[in-house]
Order: structure tokens, then C-alpha cells, then sequence
């Protein structure tokens, strides 16, 4: 499986010449061009890398940075831009970020920091592990596992799943899938959700892991286990 970024500029040129290039690299690239949605789609935690520039409308880099690490999510972020002082970059880093390039910036050297970070995050096996019953995550090795067995998922049906098992036992709706997965795409719709999510249960059913992912009726998806479900019916009757 390919390694998720998602990158974050509020230059339209920047992010088409960004996705570009990660793309090429190998990478899979989800965009955004403002504060507020960089905060949403990240928040999911579906992503290997954040670059995340520091001038948007809306909200900051700097806050949404904040934010991010005040709610728990450990996403590493490469803070992008243009201001070059020591104390800029001291700040990013004291707010948790995982480094700073400064703007402009080689692609070459870009790609060098990205590919830094996805080998540090690669060797913290048990924080990327997601599990949902028999079922497990892996979000290092880009793999799915059913009692041990491979389910082969296409990256994009991989991301549904788990941004799903991220939030296991709590509903995503269509629009929080839309944005963690397919980000500022012009050309995504709900039924875009809908059609993945549906190749998403196929696999999963010849895997013999059908019903981990079931549909709320008005309100979206949720990845949960049988075990997860006695859990959940004990506490409600509480």
C-alpha cells in the first residue's frame, strides 16, 4: 500500500505541483487549502504524513497543529514555510511538529524529510496497528489482516477502512469520509463514498469479515466486531 499524505497550501499551483510530485514518488496525496479543512481531514488520523504550511485562511498551521496534538493525534507533521527565523521554527517544534522546511524549498529535499518521517513512524509497530476483532490495520505496512489472512484492498478502499477502524464502534458519516479520504477533490461526491465502501464490504465478505462494516441508516458507516458490539449494548444499558 502506498503511504497517505496529505498536504496542505492554500496556493492552488503549490498543491497540484505537490500532489504531482508525491505522486510520483510513489505517494498517495489527499489535498486542502484552508485551515479548517486541513484540521477535519487530519483529525482522522488516516494519514502517514502531514504538510502542513503555516499562512492559511481560517485557521493557522500553527493551530491547527495545536489543535491536532491537543485531541491526541500523533500524525507526523513537516511544518511548510516562508518564515526562515530560528524562533518560527522553534515554535512549530514546541508545538509537536516533526520538522520545518522553509519556503522555497527543494522537491528533492522535500521528499528526503517525507520519507525521514515514514521510516521513523514505520518502526512504532504497536501504535500503528489498528484492530476491530480478528481483524487488524496495519497502518506501517499498509496491510489488512483477517485471522491472519490478507485482505488485498486497493489504496483507496485501504484509507475507508481505516479511517472506519480508527473510530471503531462510533459512526463516521459520509461527509467525515469524504474529506479524510478524498480531501479537496473536486470531482469526489458521496457516491463516491458509497461505491467504495460498497467494494470495501465485497473484499471483506470474501474474507470471511462480513459485517465489520455496517451502515447507520441516515447517519453513515461503523467498523465494529461482534465483541465490540456486546461491549457497547453493556454500557448502554447502564
Amino acid at each position: 500500500m502506498k503511504p497517505r499524505v496529505l498536504v496542505v497550501d492554500d496556493e492552488p499551483g503549490v498543491r497540484r505541483a505537490l500532489q504531482r510530485g508525491l505522486t510520483a514518488e510513489g505517494m498517495e496525496v489527499v489535498v486542502a487549502g484552508d485551515g479548517p479543512s486541513a484540521l477535519d481531514i487530519a483529525r482522522t488520523g488516516a494519514f502517514d504524513v502531514v504538510l502542513l504550511d503555516i499562512m492559511l485562511p481560517g485557521l493557522s498551521g500553527y493551530r491547527v497543529l495545536q489543535q491536532l496534538r491537543a485531541e491526541g493525534v500523533t500524525t507526523p507533521v513537516l511544518l511548510v514555510s516562508a518564515k526562515d527565523g530560528e524562533i518560527d521554527q522553534a515554535d512549530g517544534l514546541d508545538l509537536g511538529a516533526d520538522g520545518y522546511l522553509v519556503k522555497p524549498f527543494s522537491f528533492v529535499v522535500l521528499v528526503a524529510q517525507v520519507r525521514a518521517v515514514l521510516r521513523r513512524g514505520a518502526g512504532d509497530g504497536a501504535e500503528r496497528r489498528l484492530r476491530v476483532g480478528e481483524l487488524v490495520v496495519d497502518r506501517a505496512m499498509r496491510e489488512v489482516r483477517y485471522s491472519g489472512e490478507v485482505v488485498p484492498l486497493s489504496p483507496r478502499e485501504f484509507a475507508v477502512l481505516e479511517v472506519l477502524a480508527s473510530r471503531a464502534g462510533a459512526v463516521v458519516t459520509k461527509d467525515e469520509l469524504l474529506r479524510a479520504v478524498w480531501g479537496d477533490e473536486l470531482a469526489a461526491t458521496r457516491n463516491a463514498v458509497e461505491v467504495y465502501v460498497g467494494y470495501l464490504r465485497r473484499k471483506l465478505d470474501a474474507a470471511g469479515a462480513g459485517g465489520i462494516v455496517r451502515t447507520v441508516r441516515g447517519h453513515g458507516y461503523v467498523a465494529s466486531s461482534s465483541e465490540l458490539d456486546a461491549v457497547l449494548e453493556t454500557g448502554r444499558g447502564r
